[in-house]
């Protein structure tokens, strides 16, 4: 099976490079896992991260499946997805405005409720990564311009693992720096204006996402 992708590991490591730089630049999906590692426990970080990782590797399984040309097909189903992928943003932005000058309750204490908060911190990172399509778009604009015209399966696979891992593994990072103790500390000093600055940033790329549906 290697052998049948070794002669493609030159395109797939291009490819790998175009997406890291998409991957590190600041969006909802930074924002979101800041926030969450934060605010409740490096655990909660980390699941979010998970949960960005797996909405970005549905995304590339769909780019590689070629839903950019179904979409491009009918434009009022992208066009449909990208108001509603804003507006949950939006929601999301309201949600954390609300709680901004409530008390921090930090859950870790009881297994149970930590638990619970790891898994709605892994929903969250999952949602939120997957109301953004177009993130498809720019997978598939990416794999059109360096994938070759012949890919095999088994290459495909590394993508996809890699985008994984990728997507994964840099919410990690920005999870466990964002836990440790001094981010956390200043955090509760400052918890209304964080949050808010949060919000606000939520709140603008959910409009520009609604703002901009109508394009491509």
């Amino acid at each position: 099976m290697m052998d049948s992708v070794v002669p493609y590991l030159g395109p797939i490591g291009l490819i790998f490079l175009a997406l890291l730089a998409g991957v590190v630049s600041p969006g909802p999906s930074f924002v979101q896992v800041a926030r969450i590692a934060v605010s409740r426990s490096r655990a909660d970080g980390l699941a979010a991260a998970l949960g960005m990782g797996l909405g970005a590797l549905v995304f590339a399984a769909l780019a590689l499946a070629g839903l950019q040309a179904l979409l491009a097909a009918l434009p009022g189903v992208y066009t449909a997805l990208k108001v509603l992928g804003g507006l949950y943003l939006m929601w999301i932005a309201i949600q954390i405005w609300r709680g901004a000058r409530q008390p921090l309750e930090m859950a870790g204490q009881d297994k149970g409720v930590a638990r619970r908060t790891v898994l709605q911190s892994f929903r969250q990172g999952l949602v939120t990564q997957l109301s953004n399509p177009k993130i498809v778009v720019v997978y598939s604009s990416v794999f059109a311009a360096l994938l070759p015209a012949h890919f095999p399966l088994p290459a495909a696979m590394l993508v996809l693992a890699g985008v994984l891992v990728m997507e994964t593994g840099w919410y990690a990072v920005v999870a466990l720096v964002l836990s440790s103790s001094v981010p956390r500390a200043a955090y509760l000093r400052s918890k209304a204006v964080v949050d808010r600055t949060a919000a606000g940033a939520m709140g603008l790329l959910g409009l520009r996402l609604v703002a901009t549906a109508h394009t491509a």
